[in-house]
């Protein structure tokens, strides 16, 4: 902040005003350099005490250069540290303020609980698509390092039902039950299942026996971060470059290149058409891996494979013609 700018440059300019203070002490009077010190600290500071020791005309002269430049600038360091407090406490206020208003008007939006490894990585994914997400973390340690981010953030215990209301969970698309105990993301888990039938909960396990106890609580999914990174280094020894392209294609790491799903919905021009006929690899560049229907994942689907409205196409291409392939997919 612009006060707290100021208030470094004016201590900057007391400092100097006691270093040359100090040293016109000493060299036009004589004295030691601790009294010219002490000279200037009571001089600063309006205590009052008599001179260390007689002043001659020209000491005189150069201590009204010290009282004036000294007492101005502590002045306005006094003023300057008033306005930055104030400027502090209303800034944190009304962002506050600013904050849960945002909040009020999520939709369609991720809930993730804890501020950890885990949902910080999670936030950065959502962050850079953008999707519409908000955190819940109890400990304010957790929330302000990581507020320069401009999460959007709440303090409070997940498994509380007000504090899930206050996330806006009914309007919500997912949640992520991302803290470090696995007790605590299974009440996370079944709170928010009570309050919305029709969540998306995915909830992290650091034990493998959690997994069917959050699978029962509500989860749809469950990962355990310990089993996926030994799983990761197996396969960096096993097969390398797949990999690789796989980082690639899900990171952005290297070449322009993203793995996407894109929504068929009943009144998309692709619905009913067959993959070469919907010519999407020719007009948009964008290869179809695999369809995802309710009942199956049909993996390298033929040519002549009919698109159905509500399939799911696992298709890979540049960002920005998946974004358009998603946009003309899905036109509402």
């Amino acid at each position: 902040m612009k006060a707290f700018r100021n208030l470094r440059t004016i201590g900057a300019l007391l400092l100097l005003v006691m270093v040359i203070g100090t040293a016109g002490y000493h060299f036009i009077e004589g004295w030691t350099w601790f009294d010219g010190f002490y000279m200037v600290v009571t001089t600063l500071t309006t205590i009052g005490y008599q001179e260390v020791h007689p002043l001659s005309h020209a000491a005189r002269v150069f201590n009204v250069f010290v009282i004036v430049s000294g007492v101005s600038l502590l002045l306005l360091g006094v003023g300057a540290l008033s306005q930055a407090l104030l400027e502090f406490e209303l800034q944190s206020f009304f962002g506050r303020r600013r904050m849960e208003r945002e909040i009020t008007r999520l939709t369609d939006h991720f809930i993730i609980c804890g501020m950890g490894r885990v949902g910080r990585s999670v936030a950065r994914e959502l962050a850079r698509k953008p999707v519409g997400f908000v955190f819940i973390e109890n400990a304010e340690a957790k929330r302000q390092k990581f507020a320069s981010e401009n999460w959007l953030a709440l303090a409070g215990d997940a498994t509380h039902e007000p504090i899930l209301r206050e996330a806006q969970i009914e309007r919500a698309r997912g949640l992520i039950a991302a803290t470090t105990t696995d007790a605590t993301n299974l009440y996370i888990v079944l709170t928010a299942r009570g309050l919305n039938p029709h969540l998306k909960i995915i909830a992290r396990a650091s034990e493998d026996s959690a997994e069917k106890h959050l699978l029962t609580a509500g989860a749809d999914s469950v990962v355990s971060p310990y089993s996926f990174a030994g799983q990761r280094i197996a396969q960096s020894l096993l097969r390398p470059h797949v990999v690789s392209f796989l980082d690639t294609a899900t990171t952005h790491l290297g070449i322009d290149l993203e793995i996407g799903e894109v929504h068929i919905t009943a009144g998309s021009m692709f619905a009913g058409k067959t993959l070469e006929s919907s010519r999407i690899r020719q007009e948009r560049g964008v290869i179809v891996l695999a369809i995802k229907r309710r009942d199956a994942m049909r993996f390298n689907p033929a040519p002549d494979e009919k698109i159905e409205p509500d399939d799911c196409l696992i298709a890979m291409g540049e960002p920005a013609q998946l974004r358009q392939l998603e946009q003309t997919a899905s036109p509402s």
